[in-house]
């Protein structure tokens, strides 16, 4: 496993993951963009340019159970108020190797930088691409510490087809490297949408993007 984000989530998208020892490893940002938390099993990564002594202290006294302690609400809070950012949720975080074959959907990508899916994917992500496929819509773009990322869009009257899980899909052929996607744990319907199409939880992840 190696000692930088990139190289801890490169290893985890092969099934190699930190000790399940009950520890938490802090490592600097990739890019001042992205700060946050992995949760992976009995194993958290803290990536912050903040000073990791304050890590440790701030996560000794939330007094909560320890393998919890780095997504808890307090730890999280005592983060934003230090860093100046903001967090949405705590999500769940899956990854699937890139896969041969054409996408099962026909897609058409858009090139119109001002779209409103494209738009939105540009503040979390870089060189984002985006696709629309009767009703639904792909992106993908370099998210934290440079990984591809993926996300689906399904319009509400054409669900309950398996465009979600096609598009889902797709991403992992166009890749040509693994796929990352962030879920929210009630969206059952795109976890099960993305776990269909051959993704694996890895872990979970809060996200802290800058003002």
């Amino acid at each position: 496993m190696g000692d930088t984000l990139r190289g801890i989530l490169d290893a985890a998208a092969r099934g190699v993951f930190p000790p399940p020892d009950g520890s938490t490893t802090v490592v600097p940002q990739h890019t001042p963009r992205d700060a946050g938390v992995l949760a992976f099993t009995a194993h958290s990564v803290v990536f912050t340019d903040e000073d990791p002594r304050w890590v440790r202290e701030t996560l000794a006294g939330v007094g909560c159970d320890a393998l919890a302690a780095a997504v808890n609400p307090r730890f999280l809070a005592a983060f934003m108020d230090r860093t100046g950012r903001s967090h949405d949720t705590v999500d769940l975080l899956l990854a699937a190797a890139p896969a041969p074959g054409r996408p099962a959907v026909d897609l058409a990508e858009i090139g119109d930088r001002g779209h409103p899916r494209a738009v939105r994917a540009r503040r979390h992500r870089d060189d984002v691409r985006v696709w629309a496929a009767g009703g639904g819509v792909l992106v993908l773009g370099r998210g934290v510490a440079g990984r591809l990322e993926a996300a689906v869009e399904v319009d509400e009257g054409v669900r309950h087809r398996g465009l979600g899980r096609a598009l889902a899909a797709a991403a992992r052929q166009l890749a040509g490297e693994p796929v990352w996607v962030q879920v929210a744990p009630g969206n059952a319907r795109g976890l099960r949408a993305f776990q269909a199409a051959g993704y694996r939880p890895v872990g979970a992840e809060a996200l802290l993007t800058a003002p």
